[in-house]
């Protein structure tokens, strides 16, 4: 499936890197301090010019080479947190207004300047996430909510800026959110998803396949994820 191209929502502002941070938690440096920059900046397969990711193992590479999150989601947190979100202070690159991050299909794809990104995956809140808050039981309190935003991969690269239109040119047909497969993922839903992408009509970020065989175990065996 295919949707008209339309002026579907505004890139608010882009974000990386201002310095890099130590850590009780993960590998004791982090890169989550982003913070918006002004002017156009590329987008390329392993993410914004000039940012970097601490943790390569959990973080980065060009399935998650980029992570959005949408100003709704933050007026959320805003109202929720009573205090200010600003862009980068979840360690998002985009910051977009518009269009749905965590509502994004698996495997939409967005035109935002001369880029061309796919929506991969859901972003799932680690203990470094949890430090940077300070606010209690955050890790918990964000997946609860389940208004995580999305990873994207970057297709064709180029300079994009706050202000350049987020075009939706492309929705698979499947239906299958990133906020759906994060906080009710289906036996369902890990069939699609893998008959798609053995098919060639999907290309699935390699955490994928861990967490479709989580999902299976406890569909057999009845143990929690």
């Amino acid at each position: 499936m295919t949707v008209e191209p339309s002026h579907t929502g505004t890139l608010l502002a882009i974000c990386r890197v201002h310095q890099l941070i130590t850590t009780a938690t993960g590998s004791g440096v982090t890169a989550i301090d982003k913070r918006a920059v002004h002017g156009p900046v590329k987008l390329r397969p392993f993410g914004v010019f000039g940012d970097v990711q601490a943790d390569a193992e959990h973080h980065g590479g060009p399935d998650q080479a980029v992570y959005a999150y949408s100003q709704e989601d933050a007026d959320y947190w805003s109202a929720a947190l009573g205090r200010a979100i600003p862009p980068g202070l979840f360690g998002e690159n985009l910051r977009t207004q518009g269009v749905e991050t965590t509502g994004a299909v698996i495997g939409a794809r967005w035109r935002i300047g001369k880029a061309l990104l796919e929506v991969t995956s859901p972003r799932v809140p680690c203990a470094t996430f949890g430090e940077r808050m300070d606010e209690p039981q955050w890790v918990k309190r964000f997946t609860v909510a389940g208004r995580v935003g999305t990873y994207l991969r970057v297709l064709e690269r180029g300079p994009v800026q706050a202000g350049d239109t987020i075009t939706v040119e492309h929705v698979p047909s499947h239906g299958i959110t990133v906020g759906k497969f994060f906080s009710d993922p289906t036996v369902e839903h890990v069939r699609t998803l893998q008959e798609l992408h053995d098919a060639g009509e999907l290309t699935l970020n390699e955490h994928y396949w861990s967490r479709f065989e989580r999902i299976l175990q406890k569909n057999t065996t009845g143990h929690a994820t």
